[in-house]
């Protein structure tokens, strides 16, 4: 069995072989949450990423997710599951269930946060779902969402008194 340092180091290698950063994923975070906590930062939002990252059911589902993409880009699953993954079909919806396992993780805000950015696709997550390139993100658009949303669930669930982002 891997240990949760070599998860976490996977989960970590898998996210910046497909080119995300945790900058990106910091901007979702401050767009979620910008309005609603005074002085946000970057880094703040950094800080709240790594911790979400840090558990094993997001470094599961990081892990699991990107490597479905992977083996559909190389056309190695079973038909029609091959194409419905390539296409990112509208009504397959287990990219979605497996989000849920990361927003679930900071309680029911994470959800909302989850439904709202998944919507309205901002930042990283429109250009995962351009489809301009050969790479399938079925998953990784889902996954990236999920981990911003619980790093604002995060935000929104602490103590703004023995936060370093109020003042």
């Amino acid at each position: 069995m891997k240990t949760e340092t070599e998860l976490h180091k996977r989960a970590l290698e898998l996210l910046k072989e497909r080119g995300i950063k945790i900058d990106d994923i910091a901007e979702l975070v401050m767009f979620l949450q910008n309005k609603y906590v005074k002085n946000l930062t970057l880094e703040f939002c950094k800080e709240n990423i790594e911790a979400v990252l840090l558990k094993r059911e997001v470094q599961n589902a990081i892990i699991t997710g990107i490597e479905l993409d992977i083996l559909a880009e190389q056309n190695k699953l079973s038909q029609p599951l091959n194409d419905i993954l390539t296409e990112d079909e509208g009504l397959y919806g287990l990219d979605e269930i497996l989000a849920l396992s990361i927003v679930n993780v900071y309680g029911s805000i994470g959800f909302t946060n989850y439904g709202y950015i998944d919507k309205v696709k901002p930042g990283i997550l429109q250009k995962l779902n351009d489809k301009t390139d050969e790479e399938c993100h079925t998953f990784l658009d889902d996954i990236v969402g999920a981990i911003a949303a619980a790093a604002a669930s995060r935000i929104a669930h602490s103590d703004p008194n023995k936060s370093t982002i109020m003042k």
